[in-house]
């Protein structure tokens, strides 16, 4: 595998219009060598006849039907709440002028 060149770095840096010090174009152009290296180690890995997979288990469907089942009354829902009205919970205002 070819190096990554500090100009390679600098003209990627260029690109993505991120100013970097002399010394940061030099540290990351080690780093990119670095990560490029170890994705050359997993395309070794990966063979032809292995499907891509999302995941590594089978994944299932977990979600379970919907049922309509009785809810809270308006009385029972507010009953612990410090102020209500109309049904609802009443709660300070936070935004602008009420309309």
């Amino acid at each position: 595998m070819a190096a990554i060149s500090r100009e390679e770095v600098a003209h990627l840096a260029r690109l993505s219009r991120i100013e970097m010090t002399p010394d940061e174009l030099d540290h990351l152009a080690s780093e990119m060598q670095l990560i490029l290296g170890a994705v050359a180690r997993v395309q070794e890995v990966a063979a032809a006849d292995i499907p891509p997979t999302s995941h590594a288990l089978p994944m299932t469907n977990v979600f379970r039907e919907d049922v309509t089942k009785p809810s809270l009354s308006p009385e029972d829902a507010l009953s612990g709440a410090p102020a209500r009205e109309e049904d609802r919970f009443k709660v300070p205002q936070i935004l602008g002028d009420a309309e």
